[in-house]
């Protein structure tokens, strides 16, 4: 009887060897496929962007835009060449403004100039008050004139520049990709086009603020409200009209 025992354990054991085989030879090729799907998800979702604004993003920085005017001596203030550079300076500054913008107003200290950089300064400021410049919305300071004789009237302010990405990037052969996800140059000409043609580059960063409401016709009709006044407006004979059933 012990040899049968052997020999049936002995089968047994084979038996279990072959199923713990298939059973690890399965996980392999489990483990190996699903490798393989979310190698190529990755590639889909992760690491392939498939988005333009993503692949070829627009770099936004900010640069400082900077006029000097230079006023003499013996000069009363401003020459009618100046005035007009103030107010298309003013018009630049207002165009790239994003709620935000200040300009800044440098004036020489301790020159010879300096009195009549003082007439000058106060004449750009009402310039651009006239421009639509608020007050608060310009900033002054003085600068040391370091012995110059004529130093310079400054006039700055931050604007944002787009940066468009750069184009023409072709690595493979589109007549050969299998992959049928979008290559690597797709939506750059697009991208860069919108880049150089964007009027105020701040507004891919940011939201410009809001302007005051104009109220009046809300206040009207709120004063007919609490009045028990109807709140809707009149309107004369001339805009009614008569339906004629004939």
């Amino acid at each position: 009887m012990i040899p049968k025992i052997d020999s049936v354990s002995h089968s047994n054991e084979r038996l279990v060897l072959k199923a713990v085989a298939a059973a690890a030879t399965l996980v392999l090729i489990g483990l190996s496929t699903s490798a393989c799907r979310d190698e190529e998800h990755a590639r889909v979702a992760g690491w392939s962007m498939i988005d333009p604004a993503q692949r070829h993003a627009i770099r936004v920085s900010r640069e400082p835009e900077q006029m000097s005017l230079r006023v003499s001596r013996s000069s009363r203030g401003l020459s009618p060449q100046q005035r007009a550079q103030v107010v298309d300076f003013a018009a630049r500054a207002r165009a790239a403004d994003a709620g935000n913008t200040k300009i800044v107003i440098a004036s020489p200290a301790g020159s010879p100039n300096e009195v009549s950089s003082a007439r000058a300064v106060d004449q750009i400021r009402y310039l651009l008050g006239q421009s639509g410049i608020a007050d608060s919305s310009i900033g002054l300071e003085a600068y040391h004139a370091n012995g110059e004789v004529r130093p310079p009237v400054r006039m700055a302010f931050v604007r944002y520049v787009a940066h468009a990405p750069e184009c023409g990037y072709w690595p493979s052969n589109l007549a050969r990709e299998t992959h049928n996800i979008p290559y690597e140059n797709f939506g750059c000409a697009t991208q860069r086009n919108f880049a150089n043609q964007v009027a105020n580059p701040g507004d891919l960063v940011e939201p410009r603020s809001e302007t005051e409401r104009s109220g009046e016709r809300r206040d009207k009709a709120w004063e007919n409200y609490t009045q028990g006044k109807p709140t809707g407006a009149e309107r004369s004979k001339d805009e009614r009209s008569d339906v004629n059933e004939n």
